[in-house]
């Protein structure tokens, strides 16, 4: 059996047309989730794109080995399902960019790694030292839905598809893609594709009990400078966004049926995290924050032979990918990991109705490899121009926000 892996990043589960949202458009998240199994309640450990990664590969949760930041990957001693993978014979092929790996363990996991990426937006929306332009607001990306970086890295992983031939080494065809990650932006249709006015309202900015960072962040971004609506809006181009990703999903459906590869490959479709896009008066993530916007993502598993249809309403984690992956493949892990074989629900049966999951936040003060805002050792935005100035910002001056 192959395996592709379509990863955006910082695509929420609330915001897929497959998981209830009233507006958005996303017909081939659609046909994936009627021809295999969705996953209702998928949780992630981190809300942090690395750490996320990290505990998919690995089936640890972030504090097993100190995966708390975007600065420490996963390294030669430690274990993850594409090393795995490699060594049992299969071909791992990567597109797209790297949140997971260090350099010296890449090679290791990996046989032929790529990123002919680029933007997916256009300039930023606002001038220097107006309240719009911390919020990520971007302008439309300036060319075609197919001149994007995401577009051009599934078009990689097209071509190499394309190539297979009879005899090859089963694969992994690894996508991890940039949208809908903030700047918010992306190529027309799609910039524009949504009303404001018809999506439903976001949660409020005044809600009572939530810790202080929200307010930092608004602060430091200046959101709660915004003109009525502006988040609105906001919210609708990273919809948009979405159906653009779903869109470039289509593309690949295409070519795994085209070179009738689709009989024998496993498709998975997730995120590594979500996204605020406005709720709650705020944009992005925050490497401590719980809210459902962030630690709920689409997982949806397409598996030959594989129940079509099946909705999986009790809750799972992200590293389930890591265990069920092996399971499928008949690899065997040679460590110990938390994460459960989805297998049966694969197959049709329902998830344990009594397991809780578990997404862990913050940073450690005192190991400079898992303080995310720590300037001097890492490249942190120093630029007041840098659009995650006030990010790392706040960190630095109020590292205990809670």
């Amino acid at each position: 059996m192959n395996f592709v892996f379509f990863i955006p990043d910082e695509m929420r589960a609330e915001s897929v047309s497959c998981y209830g949202h009233p507006v958005a458009e996303m017909p081939n998240y659609d046909r994936v989730a009627a021809e295999g199994v969705r996953f209702e309640q998928c949780h992630v450990q981190h809300t942090v794109c690395s750490p996320s990664r990290c505990s998919m590969m690995t089936g640890w949760y972030p504090h097993v080995s100190g995966h708390r930041t975007l600065w420490h990957l996963l390294r030669p001693h430690e274990p993850s399902m594409l090393r795995y993978l490699r060594e049992a014979g299969y071909h791992i092929e990567w597109y797209g960019k790297n949140d997971l790996y260090s350099v010296d363990s890449f090679p290791l996991a990996v046989d032929r790694y790529a990123d002919p990426g680029g933007p997916h937006t256009g300039p930023n929306a606002h001038a220097v030292g107006t309240p719009g332009y911390y919020s990520f607001d971007f302008e439309p990306f300036p060319g075609a839905p197919e001149e994007t970086g995401d577009m051009r890295r599934v078009q990689a992983g097209i071509d190499f598809l394309r190539g297979r031939k009879p005899g090859d080494a089963p694969f992994v065809l690894y996508l991890p893609l940039s949208m809908p990650h903030p700047p918010y932006g992306a190529p027309e249709p799609y910039h524009t594709m949504y009303d404001p006015a018809a999506l439903p309202p976001l949660r409020p900015a005044d809600l009572p009990g939530k810790p202080s960072y929200h307010d930092g962040l608004r602060e430091y971004r200046r959101l709660n400078e915004l003109p009525e609506g502006f988040l609105e809006r906001l919210q609708a181009t990273y919809l948009g966004m979405c159906s653009y990703v779903d869109w470039v999903l289509g593309r690949l459906l295409d070519a795994l049926d085209e070179t009738g590869l689709a009989e024998d490959t496993c498709l998975i479709v997730t995120s590594d995290h979500g996204d605020w896009a406005g709720d709650y008066g705020l944009v992005e993530k925050w490497p401590s924050a719980l809210d459902d916007t962030l630690t709920r993502v689409p997982l949806i598993i397409r598996a030959p032979g594989g129940r079509a249809g099946h909705v999986v309403r009790e809750q799972v984690e992200l590293f389930d990918i890591m265990a069920t992956v092996l399971d499928m493949a008949g690899v065997e892990a040679r460590h110990t990991h938390f994460a459960q074989s989805l297998v049966p629900q694969l197959a049709g049966a329902p998830g344990d109705p009594e397991r809780a999951v578990y997404t862990e936040g913050g940073y450690d003060l005192h190991e400079p490899r898992s303080f995310e805002g720590r300037w001097a050792d890492y490249d942190i935005p120093r630029d007041p121009m840098h659009i995650y100035w006030p990010k790392g910002l706040l960190q630095q001056e109020r590292p205990l926000s809670e």
